[in-house]
């Protein structure tokens, strides 16, 4: 006996694909936020590998060009001592004051260092905001919260009370 089949379908069936449920989608959108923030990681790696490479042959490139000018320097040195003793004066006077030209120069940029090193502060914003951590590292849940966290205004940190409580 030979058991025939219906070309309609059911009523209480739709023809397309079942939907996924919320929790499927949430999970495939999980899944992809995953995986786009790992390719974006990956991208970035990539970029700043090319870019510490380009940066490490343009920084030896400038080394060798410092060596060639110190070498350079020597030698221009040793030119103007002959010069000057081809002026008339004796050969050791000549690089003696070769010698304290260079003495001199190396004083001169010396203090400038020395000064501009002076000049530097210490970042005195970080370390007033850091000071803030302890407070805004307390546990409170999400939508909890008790206290104000601070606030930066144009390069600003807006001090708050840490333990005054939001209004």
């Amino acid at each position: 006996m030979a058991h025939s089949v219906s070309t309609t379908p059911l009523t209480g069936r739709s023809a397309g694909p079942a939907e996924p449920s919320v929790g499927t989608l949430a999970k495939s959108a999980m899944a992809d936020m995953s995986t786009l923030i790992r390719s974006e990681i990956e991208l970035a790696k990539t970029e700043v590998t090319v870019s510490a490479k380009r940066g490490g042959i343009g920084a030896a490139a400038f080394a060798a060009a410092g060596v060639m000018l110190a070498f350079a320097a020597i030698f221009f040195f040793i030119a103007l001592a002959e010069f000057i003793t081809w002026l008339g004066l004796t050969r050791w006077i000549s690089y003696l004051i070769v010698f304290a030209l260079l003495v001199l120069i190396a004083a001169v940029a010396g203090l400038i260092g020395y000064r501009q090193v002076k000049k530097i502060k210490k970042p005195e914003k970080t370390l007033e905001t850091l000071s803030d951590l302890p407070d805004l590292a307390r546990r409170e849940a999400p939508g909890q919260r008790q206290h104000d966290l601070p606030v930066v205004r144009n390069g600003q940190v807006v001090r708050q009370d840490p333990h005054a409580r939001l209004r």
